[in-house]
């Protein structure tokens, strides 16, 4: 491993700090009795207090020091004087643990009494101090000149969400963001709790993935010898239970998609699915318009917020759009009652990338998607979807060739999809059997047939309406946030491969590296002409790039390249 130089000074002060007797990493129960926030808000002059926190900043001035602490609430201010911490003729937890051996980002406890500086900032005045956790790695600490201009900020995005641990201690508005979540979730909680509903748990890992149309994650189970599929969606065991006799369950639910990754989709997600037995789903329009209103405020305190550009009220009601009315709407054209080869023409006239794959839900999928969408800025109900894009969807009672199903769009995204839910376990199976066509005609998100939730639904299931609400989705609208990344601890990435430069031994295959991490893949003529090298330390650098997997030289009808393991 490859230290830095202030990393090597750090390690050297762990040492001495051993050989002083101090236990840099103590076991025992440290006795904090208040926080940074306590502390200004019931703010007593003389109080004696036990506090602990990282140290984020200090001001030396010879036998006393101005230092900050950051708990998990805030930051305050301490003093440490020389006298007060060694009032004896021994001054060395001073003069050297405090002074020499301490450093930014150091977690320690301190004893002491409040008290008001001539400035006006409340202050712990220090009679006592201890280290409870040293720190080896120094903190990426923006700083600040005399201009006010701000510098070296721990901004890069890879970097914040790989080193999560370090980005909520040095940007502490990402820690609201997760604070803000907890609150959502706790909302929703409340509303459905207060209502009946259970809350209940369901598999993650399953025989078949059902519920959804999407790529499964595939596993194996080595005791049991059989396929396992993380589950892509929760809903037909919790329809399940509904058979079971519960009349209303709703999950935070884990879910995984075998699926691309961008700034909306992550391959582990959450949704919270709730059924409820004898409703439909006007009934749950309703009901979601309600939801919404109260999370809005207990999140933000309002029903009007601002994300991006946009200022969207979530109290209700709210807009309720036919999706075929919307397509019309948005394209100037009817698309009701069209097969599958006027669809694809309609698709490809409005240039819309479609393949042979694709049945009618699918392209009627890709056309809303494509043209219609992003137009729903506020809160809107999308409903009543044809036949072949609701597998699991109850027929309309009124149009036919239509489900009784709505989607809600807010900021041009879907943030909510809700079934009235097909219960005729004929009528199932007829519509899992049509997903095994298109499985076969090459759709490998189409649905499996399950077999056992067919077997359920032959013992009978009330008529009941289910929705299904991405949290984190949610969190963004509620956080002002337009990555799915912010609103993550630890979002799913790409292999590290900064980190992978530690391993080279040489600061000639270093150099190299950092070039070819700008591009990913260049000729390895011009790789070799940027670097500098001689043909010897050019030779040895590649050979180490590609001993350690970072690299590797392709052979192309256009000459050879160097490209990004």
């Amino acid at each position: 491993m490859q230290l830095s130089e202030q990393e090597i000074v750090r390690r050297s002060k762990l040492t001495k700090l051993r050989e002083m007797g101090i236990d840099p990493y103590p076991a025992a129960l440290y006795p904090v009795d208040a926080t940074s926030k306590s502390i200004k808000h019931d703010f007593e002059e003389g109080k004696k207090v036990v506090i602990s926190g990282r140290l984020m900043s200090r001001r030396i001035q010879g036998k006393a020091s101005f230092a900050e602490l950051q708990d998990s609430e805030g930051r305050i201010q301490v003093y440490f004087n020389r006298d007060e911490i060694c009032p004896g003729e021994d001054k060395a937890l001073y003069n050297e643990v405090y002074k020499k051996l301490l450093d930014i980002g150091d977690i320690i406890g301190v004893e002491g009494t409040l008290f008001t500086t001539q400035v006006g900032e409340k202050t712990v005045m220090v009679k006592g101090f201890s280290l409870l956790s040293k720190a080896l790695r120094p903190l990426p600490l923006p700083k600040v000149d005399a201009e006010g201009n701000t510098y070296d900020e721990f901004n890069d995005p890879e970097l914040r969400y790989r080193q999560r641990y370090v980005d909520l201690v040095v940007n502490p508005k990402v820690k609201d963001t997760f604070i803000k979540r907890t609150k959502i979730t706790n909302s929703i909680r409340e509303f459905y709790n207060e209502r009946g509903y259970l809350e209940v748990e369901t598999p993650i890992l399953q025989p078949i993935p059902g519920g959804a149309a999407a790529r499964p994650f595939l596993t194996h189970h080595n005791a049991l010898n059989i396929p396992l599929y993380l589950r892509i969606a929760n809903e037909l065991y919790l329809k399940r239970l509904i058979v079971g006799g519960f009349d209303g369950v709703y999950e935070f639910s884990k879910d995984f998609r075998n699926e691309g990754m961008d700034r909306t989709h992550n391959p582990e997600f959450t949704v919270m699915e709730l059924y409820v037995a004898y409703k439909d789903y006007n009934w749950m329009m309703d009901t979601t318009e309600q939801l919404l209103e109260k999370v809005a405020l207990d999140a933000n305190g309002s029903t009007k917020l601002v994300v991006g550009d946009n200022e969207i009220e979530f109290k209700a009601p709210y807009a309720r759009v036919p999706i075929l009315e919307a397509i019309e709407a948005h394209t100037g054209i009817d698309v009701t009652g069209m097969d599958e080869g006027e669809l694809r023409n309609v698709a490809k006239g409005l240039n819309i990338e479609v393949d042979e794959t694709m049945g009618v839900g699918k392209l009627i999928d890709e056309i809303f998607g494509e043209k219609c969408e992003h137009h729903y800025i506020q809160p809107t109900f999308i409903t009543d979807y044809p036949k072949e894009m609701s597998p699991l969807t109850k027929a309309h009672r009124s149009k036919p060739g239509l489900t009784e199903r709505f989607e809600l769009m807010v900021n041009g995204k879907e943030l909510a999809n809700c079934y009235s839910e097909l219960n005729d376990p004929i009528d199932q199976r007829e519509r899992f059997e049509e997903q095994l066509k298109l499985s076969e005609k090459g759709d490998d998100e189409a649905m499996f047939i399950d077999q056992d939730f067919l077997r359920a639904l032959e013992y009978g299931m009330p008529p009941t309406a289910g929705i299904g609400i991405g949290i984190d989705r949610l969190v963004m609208l509620l956080t002002n946030n337009s990555s799915i990344q912010e609103v993550l601890f630890f979002p799913q990435m790409r292999p590290e491969r900064r980190v992978a430069a530690e391993v080279l031994s040489t600061e000639d295959a270093k150099a190299v590296f950092e070039i070819l991490k700008k591009v990913e893949k260049m000729s390895l003529s011009d790789l070799k002409e940027q670097s500098g090298l001689s043909n010897k330390k050019w030779d040895k650098s590649i050979k180490e790039l590609t001993k350690n997997n970072l690299a590797k030289v392709l052979k192309t009808d256009e000459g050879l390249f160097v490209e990004l393991d």
